[in-house]
């Protein structure tokens, strides 16, 4: 039986348009973060993932920082990414969109040679993202007001 829904890289700017309004409805609409934070500079550069229903529904979305753009979240070593923005909306959540999610972003840091992706999750999600084989580092500190913890897994 085929997936309900299928991950691919955002290539266009109808996929951009589908990540930011996922992205608007889980942290600014749900999680109550600024929406003048919630988009920056990075989403230039970024890989954006998109999960989407067969009849194209947006599900969910992650992104991937890389090189420069990444250095000020991962320590400044450039074979590790920087995984972000990882939001999936309320009527998928238990559905394996967010994992899928995820890999997706974990193939595409592969593809760029990178051996490790780090990120910065809500600690309400430690859980989640042990499941995918990441250990948390460092302290717990607030980003936008939510707590956060650092995280990585080697590749």
């Amino acid at each position: 039986m085929s997936p309900a829904y299928t991950v691919r890289v955002a290539e266009d700017p109808a996929d951009r348009e589908a990540c930011f309004a996922v992205r608007k409805a889980v942290f600014v609409v749900e999680q109550g973060v600024a929406e003048d934070i919630e988009y920056d500079a990075y989403d230039a550069v970024a890989v954006h993932v998109l999960a989407v229903r067969e009849d194209g529904l947006p599900l969910g979305t992650g992104r991937l920082l890389h090189g420069e753009a990444a250095a000020g979240k991962t320590g400044g070593d450039p074979a590790v990414g920087s995984l972000g923005r990882l939001a999936v909306s309320r009527e998928a959540r238990g559905l394996g969109v967010g994992a899928a999610l995820v890999r997706a972003i974990e193939d595409a840091a592969r593809a760029r040679g990178l051996t490790a992706v780090d990120l910065h999750a809500q600690t309400h999600a430690l859980g989640f993202y042990e499941r995918l084989g990441y250990a948390a580092y460092g302290p717990e500190f607030p980003d936008a007001g939510i707590p956060h913890r650092a995280m990585r897994r080697s590749l």
